[in-house]
């Protein structure tokens, strides 16, 4: 009797476990192909003729043809838009990092008055539209004379993804044994020296997870490049991706073509650091 309810209970036990994970392998599958397969689909049928596409759409291309990305850069100024994007990018994003990354190590490392009221400052960015903030910001850019320059669209980048990144940076330089800072400062290191030759090495992870999330928002961001750029020569290239599908609204290979060089390499780049990034993005404490 007892051996017949301890294998019931094993039974019972297994299939359930079973259906577990039968359900949480379902979830990842559909995940996966909702998110993947639409991307996926865009690049291969960038690679099929127009009649191709509309005739069997889901099937794979007969023959490779690179005519598409041929007519992107020699019909328009594709290079120079990714050159736009990739400026405006870096730069922003290596001067907020180099801030921010003070700035969490300050609020890591030192106690002071109204230290928690910066902090909830930071996280209440969040709650913020980004849209909210257009007329201000349009009326700086238009008092620096830096309307439609990208000097003035990468100053306005140089806030983006603040409470994300001081989030992870501050949870990297917690991570650092205040013992190292102590030992430096018996030493004669000054605030300075410990920040940049102790702490700053040791945060490598965090620092190259909150560059990372900065430089994909800021090359990817449409609302103010639309709003603070309108000459071909300052578009970036989420800019010409509106363009484009407009100019190429019924053909298909050469809208998907522009689609897969805007963001293949955003995809490229996350793919290569996607561990480092949920580890650290996991350490700080943020649910993505």
């Amino acid at each position: 009797m007892n051996r017949s309810i301890e294998k019931e209970g094993k039974y019972m036990a297994g299939l359930k476990k079973f259906v577990t994970r039968f359900f949480m392998y379902l979830v990842l599958v559909f995940t996966v192909v909702v998110s993947v397969f639409p991307i996926l689909w865009v690049i291969i049928s960038s690679f099929k003729t127009n009649a191709q596409i509309l005739s069997s759409p889901f099937t794979l291309p007969t023959s490779i043809s690179f005519d598409a990305y041929a007519y992107l850069f020699t019909k328009y100024n594709f290079l120079g838009y990714a050159l736009n994007s990739l400026i405006v990018s870096v730069v922003s994003t290596v001067v907020s990092l180099l801030f921010y990354a003070m700035g969490a190590y300050v609020i890591a490392k030192f106690n002071f008055p109204g230290k928690n009221l910066f902090y909830v400052l930071f996280a209440m960015t969040l709650l913020v539209p980004g849209q909210s903030k257009a007329q201000p910001i349009f009326a700086l850019i238009m008092n620096l004379n830096l309307y439609d320059n990208i000097w003035g669209l990468t100053l306005v980048y140089l806030s983006g993804g603040m409470a994300m990144s001081m989030f992870i940076l501050k949870a990297a330089f917690m991570s650092v044994p205040k013992s190292l800072d102590e030992a430096a400062e018996l030493e004669g290191a000054g605030f300075f020296r410990r920040f940049w030759s102790i702490n700053l090495p040791l945060t490598k992870s965090g620092l190259s997870t909150a560059g990372i999330l900065m430089f994909l928002g800021n090359w990817n961001e449409y609302f103010y490049a639309s709003l603070l750029t309108s000459s071909d020569k300052n578009r970036t290239l989420p800019i010409a991706l509106q363009f484009f599908n407009e100019a190429f609204s019924y053909d298909y290979t050469k809208l998907f073509a522009a689609l897969t060089v805007v963001v293949l390499p955003g995809i490229i780049l996350y793919a290569c650091a996607q561990e480092q990034v949920q580890a650290s993005v996991a350490a700080s404490g943020v649910k993505g």
